[in-house]
């Protein structure tokens, strides 16, 4: 492969069980490149104005970049969009990993999905090799057990999977789709367009090289890229995006709380992050190629146990989950983000649900005849918790 795009974009019918490969020429990259272009190319193109979001007209797409899967830093992350289940418009999300890599590894640029299956499937591509399987016994689990079904099932470890768990599954308007564990395309309720879809993941496995045209001067780009972020963003090396939102917000009075009504919290500081860098972070880690390394694993085994693979808290959930709640539980905040990407819910849009829902129990607009007797409290990470449940 001389160029960093495939000229490849597979389309998966789920509705025929069929699979077939468009080619677009050079004019299509240089007029839309790739990701959010080639999206909103193929929505506007492909989808009717009027198709329902959860509805098999609907197409959920997965486009790359012309650099995703170069050993360059920042350019490990795809797109994904379709009619939003959330706002009726055009929706998109984005993440990294090491799934956009390797899905550009296996020769492909975008990924267009369309129909919807009878029943429960997942899509396996090894390189240009496409089966559409059955999922019916992967259908229910969260994400970190159905990952280890596929690769059990594939015998192919190195696979890397895109997936949704069981709030996609139930349609969640705001369900995510995960990837890798802890990485989130998390915004405008994609995750519930793949579960309307009854697509439960997509497992990919590359092994094509990915080189840039311009090879020896691209490298050394590369690595003096690499070389200023390393001493540049070295808060991201330390304590990853949840620096963004430090205990200095809150002197400043522009923290996340209550719903924005407030800017101050006081005991902020038990879960910004100082605090998870200090008591529960396990390692930091990295996307595909990236110097930054601003992905923290955190571990927590007395209690409420917490599993590194799904990552750690970062700005979106300290913020969402913790300090607009005025939740200053660390453990309890770790649960929560542990769980909404083992559910796959997008953590912002179920810590602005909840939320709102604790105010409207504050002023007595919900009650205890509404929430079952159960409680919704600002602060009580007990309550955020089981609230996550019940929106999955």
């Amino acid at each position: 492969m001389s160029l960093p795009i495939n000229h490849r974009v597979l389309h998966v019918d789920l509705t025929e069980r069929s699979v077939w490969t468009e080619q677009p020429d050079e004019t299509f990259y240089r007029r839309f490149v790739g990701g959010r272009g080639m999206i909103a190319h193929q929505l506007l193109t492909a989808v009717p104005p009027d198709a329902d979001p959860l509805g098999p007209e609907n197409q959920l797409v997965f486009a790359l970049g012309p650099l995703t899967g170069i050993a360059f830093p920042g350019n490990a992350r795809f797109s994904v969009g379709a009619k939003s289940p959330l706002t009726g418009l055009y929706g998109e999300a984005e993440a990294g990993g090491f799934w956009p890599a390797e899905l550009k590894r296996a020769g492909w640029d975008g990924i267009v999905v369309e129909g919807r299956a009878t029943g429960p499937v997942y899509v396996w591509i090894h390189d240009d090799q496409v089966e559409i399987r059955d999922a019916r016994h992967l259908w229910g689990k969260i994400t970190g057990d159905a990952e280890d079904a596929i690769r059990a099932e594939l015998g192919e470890r190195r696979a890397r999977i895109a997936q949704i768990g069981p709030a996609g599954e139930n349609l969640v308007r705001y369900a995510c789709i995960m990837n890798d564990l802890n990485e989130a395309a998390g915004r405008t309720g994609l995750g519930a367009v793949m579960g309307s879809k009854r697509l439960k993941a997509i497992a990919v496995r590359g092994t094509q090289v990915v080189q840039p045209v311009a090879g020896t001067l691209f490298k050394e780009t590369a690595r003096q890229v690499a070389a200023n972020l390393s001493s540049d963003y070295l808060s991201l090396h330390t304590y990853g995006t949840g620096v963004a939102l430090e205990a200095g917000k809150h002197r400043e009075g522009h923290l996340i709380v209550h719903n924005f009504r407030d800017g101050r919290m006081e005991t902020v500081r038990n879960i910004d992050a100082n605090a998870i860098h200090d008591n529960v972070l396990e390692k930091m880690d990295a996307c595909y190629a990236c110097s930054v390394r601003c992905k923290k694993r955190v571990r927590i085994e007395n209690g409420a146990s917490v599993d590194p693979r799904y990552g750690g808290p970062e700005y979106e959930a300290i913020g969402a989950l913790g300090s607009n709640l005025a939740v200053d539980d660390l453990v309890a905040l770790c649960k929560s983000n542990e769980l909404c990407n083992a559910y796959g819910l997008d953590a912002i849009s179920t810590g602005g649900a909840i939320g709102w829902a604790m105010e409207l129990y504050e002023v007595g607009l919900l009650t205890d005849e509404d929430t079952g007797g159960e409680p919704l409290r600002w602060g009580s990470g007990e309550d955020v918790l089981r609230l996550v449940d019940q929106i999955t």
